[in-house]
């Protein structure tokens, strides 16, 4: 019987993360299964090692493993990263835990929201992350966030030049930003920029 309730409580708590809180705010299909698929074999195997002594030992370990393997990905993003480990992490407390109790509850909890605070579209808002390829090159670092504030319409707070071509000319920057208050015009990137990515 406690079993099904860790089972049950754990189920409301990945449903409620990927369902309510991840998906409608990315909209990333494949991630919705992975979050779902770890979690519950997780779970699992943390119900079957929580019935012996040695089980919080070995959870502690599968936890390791199994977010070095996945993190080989380069298609998971930072916030995604947070999701994937509070997907573990809810598996875990709900299998090794035990009989369900306040604690339990209040940390499954505790988890959730801090993805839904710590991922509200709505915190840092105007805060930008973008990694452009300038078709010129820049190695006076003044004269290139002096381009790129124009260029982006917003105040940079930091960048890392990644790579400089003076053969090709061309300058691959990574750049944090704070963007433009709704509703002022913004210059459109030129033909010679290339977004590689954007956060």
């Amino acid at each position: 019987m406690d079993t099904l309730l860790a089972v049950a409580a754990d189920l409301t708590a990945i449903a409620l993360l990927t369902f309510g809180v991840y998906f409608p705010r990315h909209r990333r299909r494949d991630l919705v299964a992975a979050f779902l698929g770890v979690n519950i074999g997780v779970l699992a195997v943390a119900i079957v090692l929580g019935s012996t002594t040695v089980g919080a030992g070995l959870g502690l370990g599968l936890f390791g493993v199994l977010s070095i393997i996945r993190l080989r990905s380069d298609e998971i993003a930072q916030h995604e990263i947070a999701y994937y480990f509070a997907a573990l992490a809810l598996g875990l407390i709900a299998g090794l835990g035990g009989t369900p109790d306040l604690l339990s509850g209040g940390l499954m909890l505790l988890v959730v929201a801090a993805l839904y605070v710590g991922d509200h579209p709505s915190l840092f808002r105007r805060y930008r992350n973008q990694q452009l390829r300038l078709d010129v090159a820049y190695t006076d670092e003044d004269a290139l966030r002096t381009h790129l504030e124009t260029l982006l319409g917003g105040q940079v707070m930091g960048l890392v030049v990644k790579q400089v071509d003076l053969v090709n000319d061309s300058t691959l920057v990574d750049v944090r930003y704070v963007a433009a208050p709704a509703g002022r015009v913004r210059r459109e990137p030129s033909p010679q920029v290339q977004r590689v990515n954007a956060g």
